[in-house]
């Protein structure tokens, strides 16, 4: 489904990814790993289109996606939710999920929002309420369900567990997971529970300053003691 090939960005005049490669297959959950820094979430921003590619090549579905933009990508099935303050504090959760779906007609959307009540109840009883007056993990699943709005069919998660208490990041995974299985959307994640994501993982990439340090299956990463000690 997206194939990276020898990508070279960053911001500015500085580089942050030094010829990166990377894929992900249709139905999988991949997670990129890394020390902060490393420049994990850079590749979700250059798939999505908010930075460009200095170099390399990047296609989705056998299409070259170099130089779309997030709304592009967006309409071709590529959604990007941020890791921090994923909603919009201000606004009501019906809001914050109108805002997902506004290149949307009002069936579809209607449609699409049910989808998301079915996954996410909560949300539904929570419709008039400002989102910034929810747990951290109900505007979790705010978050997601705004961008499950889109109906993407590859879903980049940035750091999803970040402000999450220990006891909710079980459950955060497991609603990944929900995601991935139920409503069959492929899933690249930036994570730095690393352990949690490796769990879910069909692959991983793990990025070392700049650079691809790993690529495997989640157990192979076990094996190696000197792999243990940059990732684990």
């Amino acid at each position: 489904m997206l194939k990276i090939r020898d990508l070279h960005t960053g911001y500015g005049k500085k580089p942050v990814l030094f010829g990166l490669s990377l894929e992900v297959n249709q139905g999988e959950i991949v997670s990129i790993i890394g020390p902060n820094g490393a420049g994990k979430s850079t590749v979700l921003k250059v798939i999505c289109g908010l930075i460009p590619t200095w170099e390399g090549s990047l296609s989705f579905n056998d299409e070259n996606i170099n130089g779309f933009t997030p709304a592009e990508n967006i309409k071709r099935g590529i959604t990007f939710c941020p890791q921090g303050n994923r909603v919009f504090d201000e606004l009501s959760v019906s809001e914050n999920l109108q805002v997902g779906g506004l290149h949307l007609k009002k069936d579809e959307f209607a449609a699409r929002q049910d989808t998301v009540f079915e996954l996410f109840p909560i949300l539904k009883d929570r419709l008039r309420q400002n989102a910034g007056t929810l747990s951290g993990g109900e505007q979790q699943m705010l978050a997601l369900g705004r961008a499950l709005i889109t109906k993407p069919r590859l879903l980049l998660l940035d750091e999803p567990s970040l402000g999450l208490a220990p006891n909710i990041i079980a459950t955060a995974f497991k609603r990944i997971c929900q995601v991935n299985e139920e409503m069959g959307i492929t899933i690249l994640i930036v994570e730095q529970k690393v352990r949690e994501v490796l769990k879910i993982s069909h692959k991983v990439y793990g990025v070392k300053l700049g650079k691809l340090a790993f690529s495997g299956l989640p157990g192979e990463l076990s094996q190696s003691e000197k792999l243990k000690k940059i990732f684990l």
